[in-house]
């Protein structure tokens, strides 16, 4: 992950002046990161952003951008506009080396997905080929009020990959019919 390792000033100038437009004023995407706080005025300008990556950034930078705009859309404030968007983004990566950025789009899937997008969150977290980057979005699943959550997670339980999250969700749920399924893995 390139978490600490901020963005190169040429990298995000032309989002950071996007940004300073709105009114958010940053000097690195990554203080929106790090920075308390839901920004909310800055969560138009990081979607448009967002979705129009692969023409705005240039192909040896946009790993490092995608990750810092990624984790600066992980906020409530994000919910639910930047789900289908962020959806996208984890279907698209498929280069093996984007792992990192993939499990970074589905922690903020986390919090920014809702029942609306149970649906494609499912597809997601049902499809093995995305192997452990799935599991933070198996995690969101805890917050889920749709009835097919718990099944959804029972079955999951028998993923490596992400069995553990799917415990958690369980657990956060107090999901009583997933009490043999938990027991079983005793």
């Amino acid at each position: 992950s390139i978490w600490t390792e901020g963005c190169r000033d040429g990298d995000t100038a032309a989002v950071i002046r996007a940004l300073s437009a709105s009114g958010v004023s940053v000097d690195d995407i990554w203080d929106l990161v790090n920075a308390p706080g839901q920004h909310p005025a800055a969560i138009p300008v990081l979607l448009d952003w967002l979705v129009n990556i692969n023409d705005r950034v240039p192909v040896d930078s946009r790993r490092r951008v995608l990750e810092a705009i990624v984790r600066a859309l992980t906020v409530r404030a994000a919910r639910p506009v930047a789900a289908k968007p962020l959806i996208a983004v984890f279907r698209s990566l498929g280069d093996p080396s984007d792992w990192a950025v993939r499990w970074a789009v589905g922690n903020a899937l986390a919090v920014v997905a809702d029942d609306s997008n149970f649906d494609e969150v499912s597809e997601l977290v049902q499809a093995r080929e995305y192997g452990a980057a799935r599991q933070m979005v198996v995690h969101g699943l805890s917050r889920s009020k749709d009835p097919r959550a718990v099944d959804l997670l029972v079955r999951l339980l028998a993923d490596d990959d992400v069995v553990a999250h799917a415990a958690y969700a369980l657990g956060r749920r107090r999901a009583v019919r997933a009490r043999e399924a938990l027991a079983g893995l005793l």
